[in-house]
């Protein structure tokens, strides 16, 4: 394949990676057009309200203007000015991450794999741009600098990746750029630092997958008040189905708010509320099904929840523990135990924190710019609760220095 075409190959990869993510809610929003509405307004109404909700799903912020009718109707301070809508729909930020690690796997196939990579992701800012300057609208305007950028920096990351995994599947590979520069460092650090990354970052998807399933039990007891507010929308079938393709994108920060939670320092619905293991404290909140599930008042088992992030450090510095000792011997090892440990929490913590960071923001007006967890709490909770777990775990069994 020769540079022209290795060109192409990577534009229509990137191009594949934004269409699929406009049109997933793009299609519902038009068989509703075309159902529900008769086709009597204009199409290019649905086409905005599509490419904004993909463009919040990358973290762009849109600032909104509601009409008299819906501000009143929302009963919130505020809701008559404009106001910005800051919080991420983490189901698209997520996909378009792996369609690009798929993209990144599939173009380090080519013989211009470099050349494939640039020309992809400046595809994709192009393809970004231009859904970008076709959502600007008095109602709802997104930030065309973040419309562009930001939908760009994931598909990026999500190149480099599919680059890296890539990279083992070819004939001629060589170390990626990442593993050759960790395999320039002294033994001692290299094995220390190697441990403290992979049991941070072990240690949190632990939480979270404790999160997920903790939020699948939490819509199955919550599903007859679920069922209620969608009965209580009169949005229809297909409306129904557009509104749960909106909840399916907000599923991770769901998630991600279920491990703060776990951590300790919960979450908020609104300025003055909060959600946390020791009970929730919540006012007026917007009739959304899946906040059906939340718990409500005091939980006297709540505090079990702050066992997980413990538990899952101790286990794992557990399961790393053998290959550390191997590697460092047995001169100086307690130091360097005690030193993994530290650094296997604040690896943790800045997982946890960068993650709720990116789940937070302004859902709406009024109250509502104060939605989700706090990731500096939730970072420093994470890595005290993880990084002492894993130090205790590192220490336990070691054998006494000879010499």
């Amino acid at each position: 394949m020769n540079r022209p075409l290795t060109a192409l190959f990577a534009a229509l990869e990137a191009l594949l990676v934004a269409a699929i993510g406009v049109g997933i809610p793009l299609v519902p929003l038009t068989i509703l057009w075309a159902v529900q509405y008769g086709l009597q307004i204009d199409w290019v109404v649905f086409w905005r309200a599509a490419a904004d909700i993909w463009l919040l799903g990358s973290g762009v912020d849109v600032t909104m203007t509601l009409n008299p009718a819906i501000a009143a109707s929302l009963g919130f301070a505020g809701a008559g000015t404009p106001f910005i809508l800051t919080i991420a729909l983490l189901g698209f930020a997520l996909l378009t991450a792996l369609l690009g690690v798929r993209a990144g796997r599939r173009i380090v196939e080519t013989p211009h794999h470099r050349l494939g990579i640039l020309v992809a992701i400046g595809t994709f800012a192009v393809a970004s741009l231009a859904i970008t300057l076709s959502t600007v609208f008095a109602s709802a305007r997104p930030s065309i600098w973040q419309g562009t950028l930001l939908p760009t920096l994931v598909f990026a990351l999500g190149i480099v990746i599919g680059e890296e995994l890539g990279r083992g599947t070819r004939a001629d590979a060589r170390p990626g750029r990442i593993r050759g520069w960790f395999a320039q460092w002294r033994p001692h650090y290299r094995a220390s630092a190697m441990v403290a990354l992979r049991g941070g970052a072990a240690a949190t998807s632990v939480v979270f997958v404790v999160s997920a399933l903790l939020v699948a039990v939490l819509l199955l007891l919550g599903y007859a008040k679920i069922i209620s507010l969608y009965e209580g929308m009169h949005a229809g079938v297909l409306g129904g189905i557009a509104v749960t393709v909106g909840q399916l994108a907000f599923l991770p920060n769901t998630v991600i708010w279920t491990a703060s939670w776990l951590i300790g320092p919960g979450f908020a619905i609104g300025t003055g509320s909060s959600v946390g293991p020791l009970g929730t404290s919540l006012g007026p909140i917007p009739a959304v099904p899946i906040l059906g599930a939340l718990p409500t008042g005091d939980l006297g088992w709540g505090f079990l929840g702050l066992l997980v992030p413990v538990l899952a450090g101790f286990v794992v510095a557990i399961v790393l523990r053998p290959r550390l000792v191997r590697e460092l011997g047995p001169t100086g090892r307690a130091p360097w135990l005690l030193a993994t440990g530290l650094l296997m929490g604040v690896a943790g913590g800045i997982l946890l924190g960068l993650l709720a960071w990116i789940s937070a923001g302004s859902a709406g007006p009024g109250r509502l710019v104060d939605v989700g967890p706090s990731p500096w709490l939730v970072g420093a909770y994470g890595a005290l609760e993880i990084g002492v777990a894993a130090v205790i775990a590192l220490l336990v069994g070691r054998p006494p220095r000879t010499g």
